[in-house]
């Protein structure tokens, strides 16, 4: 088996999504929830000049936000990951074979603690950046 970075390399930052998902992607930074709008607003700033995607089509997943530079990729859980508890570990499992390092919130996170969020986040882009 290849290794992860190579393979992530080969693949490019899109891992060979298909021209549907980008179409998905598009349509759903138009429907963002109030907890990715107030992330993404701190995001687009370009913390520690970092840059961030939103809605990023990678394979047949479309992360919420991702940082390519760090290997990071942010997901907001909502009530309906609730229900979702396997297919989330499963592709999670599928998105760190990649070499990627996947951090979840849940929305209630955001919207209680944004500034616990955000700390958490700096931690680990602070570990992983150097």
């Amino acid at each position: 088996m290849k290794e992860t970075k190579n393979i992530l390399k080969e693949e490019g930052m899109h891992a060979g999504a298909l021209a549907g998902k980008f179409k998905f992607a598009r349509l759903l930074r138009k429907l963002e929830t109030p907890q990715e709008q107030k992330l993404w607003n701190f995001l687009r700033t370009k913390p520690k000049g970092i840059k961030f995607r939103r809605q990023h089509p990678f394979k047949d997943y479309i992360f919420d936000f991702y940082c390519h530079k760090a290997k990071l990729v942010i997901e907001l859980d909502g009530h309906q990951h609730k229900s979702n508890q396997q297919y989330d570990k499963d592709r999670t499992e599928v998105i760190e074979s990649y070499g990627l390092k996947v951090i979840r919130f849940e929305n209630r996170e955001v919207d209680d603690n944004f500034e616990i969020v955000i700390k958490k986040l700096m931690k680990y882009m602070k570990i992983s950046i150097k």
